[in-house]
């Protein structure tokens, strides 16, 4: 049962790593796939959209699919999805195409990401949790310096997305390879003594909402520094395409390595006690970037802002059994994941509109002010325990 246990574990780090691999990606390969396609600067927009869409659809209904099948089988069908839709970005003829695609690209990560989180947030230990994430860093890491390489050694960006597309379809083979590992549908394995709720009635919860909110903030900070910065820098700051290259993985790099760094913290880290000094942390490092004091600020402001952001999703993601309890977690965990594809999208698009309309610089600035109102929202969902205690009769 022990190695039962390990297996699954790595194969959620693999999983987690496959969905980093193609968000990493995107921003590096952005400049050269509007090129070719002869878009505009905010037409990522529409593929975020798109994208967006399959996520928080797969995401809402994360429950209701491991009620009738196992999650190794989920992940196996969502990894093939995934995979496919990669190959066919290389293959797309036309932008219209590559949009479309991206909605099945994010029903694949959304099943992977709510059906994981729920797993790890009811079986992982905190330590386990923060190392869990930092295999989406390994993933967002090295999808921009692989992507990276790619242009400058000449080749397409379409190259670059094939490779990434053939990973995600031989990680589906091993899925489907240690499917017997994974627990059955929840439905024939859930325990009677703690029901789950509807979710009207999780709705209903401060904590639940203002949990939603924050992740929200933290993907848009998150998504809109993966997607702009390598933008922001070679574009808009005169920075040698490799040297802005090399800031994006500063910046995801410091997400790994920060995730990595608190995975070895002790279990007794309480997140209410790690998440402020980590958002303003955040805020920090927003304002330098905006600060365009050079490009070595720059670089620091990069590595900073992924650093700071290492701790905060798992953190968050870890605290919501405790502050909901069993009955709430599913709900509040899918929301949470709905609501934090919902800014990776719309956040990164809305800056992509002021970039084109206002320059480049805005890019920081909605960082900056992004991280300013989670900091707020996170002193408002530190006192909803208590309330919530409270109304509970605990």
């Amino acid at each position: 049962m022990a190695r039962r246990g390990k297996a699954l574990v790595v194969l959620s780090f693999l999983g987690f790593a496959s969905l980093g691999l193609p968000d990493g990606v995107l921003g590096v390969a952005w400049p050269n796939l509007r090129a070719e396609f002869g878009l505009p600067l905010d037409a990522l927009g529409a593929l975020l959209i798109s994208t967006t869409a399959g996520y928080v659809t797969s995401s809402f209904l994360a429950g209701a699919l491991l009620a009738r099948v196992s999650l190794g089988a989920l992940l196996t069908l969502s990894c093939l999805a995934t995979g496919a839709t990669l190959l066919g970005y290389a293959a797309a003829p036309l932008w219209g195409v590559l949009v479309a695609l991206g909605v099945i690209a994010g029903l694949g990560a959304g099943a992977i990401d709510a059906g994981i989180n729920t797993f790890a947030a009811t079986n992982f230990k905190p330590r386990t949790l923060h190392l869990l994430h930092a295999a989406y860093g390994v993933g967002t890491t090295a999808g921009p310096v692989w992507m990276t390489s790619v242009l400058m050694s000449g080749y397409a960006w379409q190259r670059g997305y094939l490779a990434i597309g053939a990973v995600q379809l031989l990680l589906a083979a091993g899925f489907a390879a240690t499917l017997r590992l994974w627990p059955g549908p929840v439905r024939r394995e859930a325990s009677s003594a703690a029901p789950v709720a509807p979710l009207a009635e999780t709705l209903r919860l401060a904590a639940a909402r203002l949990g939603a909110a924050a992740f929200f903030l933290y993907l848009g900070v998150e998504a809109t520094a993966g997607a702009w910065l390598f933008s922001l820098l070679a574009e808009g700051r005169g920075v040698s395409m490799g040297m802005a290259g090399s800031a994006v993985s500063l910046y995801w790099g410091g997400l790994l390595i920060g995730r990595i760094g608190f995975g070895f913290a002790p279990n007794s880290l309480r997140p209410e006690t790690l998440l402020p000094p980590c958002i303003a942390g955040l805020v920090a490092f927003a304002a330098l970037l905006a600060l365009d004091l050079g490009p070595t600020s720059s670089f620091v402001a990069a590595a900073g802002l992924g650093v700071s952001a290492a701790p905060i999703f798992p953190a968050l993601i870890g605290a919501t059994p405790e502050r909901l309890g069993p009955t709430h977690t599913a709900n509040a965990v899918g929301l949470q994941v709905a609501a934090a594809a919902l800014g990776q999208s719309s956040v990164p698009a809305l800056a992509g509109v002021l970039a084109d309309h206002r320059g480049l610089e805005w890019v920081p600035r909605t960082i900056l002010g992004l991280a300013l109102a989670l900091l707020a929202v996170n002193t408002l969902l530190a006192r909803a325990p208590q309330r919530q205690a409270v109304a509970q009769g605990a």
